[in-house]
């Protein structure tokens, strides 16, 4: 089991008493006045959660240290002499025990505080409170308009999203930007045909805060998502557009013609070797992106090998190119491998091959 670690041990083990105290000190209010607590959300509930922590503090070493901030701050409640512990408040009215938690970032975390408790207020059925330590809660990541941890405060111990991640708590939230070892988990939980929308696909990746439609982007952008498609996509040319359309959406494009992009203009008249074919359109945008797809090849095949050399080794990146060259010829629907001729080869090595 990871466990968040803190520099006061000894006042740890009364601030675990503590909470248990109040839970139990809540739960018997419950019991009593259960109406009251069935109306009982967001801030009036965190209200109800400090006072019982004030009753309980007493006679221990956080009496009269106990201090609501809420108001987009996180957590919603501090404890102690400094103020090192803390206490989130959540609640649903529904009978169960999850919902939605704070964002992953932690932008609006009191800078003194390095444990938290999670204190969840059941407010559908039979009333009841918990608190548990906020990182044994945490189970996976959602996302509204920023990622999120989901809540389960019937989570068994050492299924925490960062069990899973085998990363600590501690150790994440402190990172400068813990979006990308989530995304790289999240991302090797993907099935076939998968895609996480808010992330790109890869760690280095940035995505857009911002829905575009494709007539909103410039004809730069426009061409760089298309050469983007031919290099890392290559099924495009046997019109198969699925994987692609969900990088699309990762960047916040949203192209409800995407075949067009590719193919509008009719066919391309295309000498190969004294003959004149007829090819797809899709053809004639590979052609003139020529310089542009051999750019951005080199910047694929660069970044995957981590070779600062790379790009000065011609012969290894012609042997990847010519690799390049056969998958997406062999991709191609295009029936004249029919006569015994494989044209879509020989265009690419009109254009690409050495």
């Amino acid at each position: 089991m990871l466990i968040a670690e803190t520099t006061k041990p000894l006042l740890m083990n009364d601030f675990k008493e503590l909470m248990k105290k109040s839970d139990a000190l809540l739960n018997e209010d419950a019991s009593k006045r259960h109406s009251y607590y069935a109306k009982r959300t967001g801030t009036l509930l965190e209200d109800d959660v400090k006072a019982a922590l004030d009753e309980c503090a007493k006679g221990t070493p956080f009496q009269g240290t106990i201090e609501k901030i809420s108001g987009g701050k996180f957590p919603d409640i501090i404890a102690g002499n400094p103020k090192i512990f803390g206490i989130e408040v959540k609640s649903t009215e529904k009978d169960h025990w999850v919902t939605t938690g704070s964002s992953i970032l932690e932008s609006t975390r009191v800078d003194t505080v390095e444990r938290i408790y999670l204190t969840f207020g059941k407010l559908g059925g039979h009333i009841e409170f918990l608190s548990r330590p906020y990182e044994d809660c945490l189970y996976s990541i959602a996302v509204t308009h920023m990622p999120r941890y989901k809540i389960d405060m019937r989570l068994p111990k050492g299924e925490s999203i960062f069990d899973k991640m085998q990363i600590p708590y501690d150790e994440l939230r402190k990172m400068q930007n813990p979006v990308p070892p989530v995304a790289k988990y999240l991302r090797s939980q993907l099935k076939e045909g998968e895609s996480l929308w808010w992330a790109g696909d890869s760690v280095e990746e940035e995505v857009s805060y911002k829905v575009r439609t494709w007539n909103n982007l410039s004809s730069e952008e426009q061409t760089y998502c298309i050469v983007y498609a031919f290099v890392h996509f290559p099924e495009i040319i046997n019109g198969k557009y699925d994987d692609y359309s969900l990088w699309l959406a990762s960047q916040g494009i949203v192209n409800s013609h995407l075949r067009d992009a590719f193919t509008a203009g009719g066919r391309e008249e295309e000498n190969l070797n004294g003959v004149v074919y007829r090819l797809p359109g899709i053809y004639r945008r590979i052609k003139n992106n020529k310089e542009k797809i051999l750019e951005m090849l080199k910047q694929k095949y660069n970044s995957q090998t981590n070779d600062t050399e790379f790009l000065t080794k011609e012969n290894e990146f012609d042997r990847k190119l010519n690799a390049w060259c056969n998958k997406i010829a062999l991709y191609t629907t295009t029936s004249y491998r029919d006569i015994g001729y494989n044209v879509p080869m020989e265009f690419f090595k009109k254009y690409f091959m050495i």
